[in-house]
């Protein structure tokens, strides 16, 4: 069976089925403890830069010039390479949950992330 890269807003509670959870934002979501989150690793810098996020404001119509602006970011971001390693080397024996914060579960910068990493994979 191959383990698989889901994705899972950090509010909803976190399950065995999960894997290994990595929350991928910059900023720690608010009004959740580190307990309640029950992430394995937070990885700040595979998330948008500050810049990418704020012109973006989680606008819909705004979301495919920030996911071309985001791509680029992963593309050239030196952190890149070593996150796909880890998630390849991590679903050699669980699935992987890429854990966010955003309210809004089909435009937001996790669902290009996912999309971006599959490719790679």
């Amino acid at each position: 069976m191959s383990h698989k890269v889901k994705m899972k807003r950090v509010y909803e509670a976190a399950s065995s089925t999960d894997g290994y959870r990595i929350l991928v934002d910059r900023i720690w979501p608010r009004g959740i403890k580190k307990e309640a989150a029950a992430v394995d690793e937070w990885n700040k810098d595979i998330a948008p830069t500050t810049e990418a996020r704020k012109s973006f404001q989680h606008d819909p119509e705004k979301f495919d010039s920030f996911k071309e602006k985001y791509l680029q970011e992963l593309d050239a971001n030196p952190e890149t390479p070593t996150f796909i390693q880890q998630l390849n080397d991590c679903l050699k024996t669980q699935d992987v949950t890429l854990v966010y914060a955003a309210k809004d579960e089909v435009y937001n910068h996790v669902v290009i992330l996912k999309e971006y990493i599959e490719k790679k994979l």
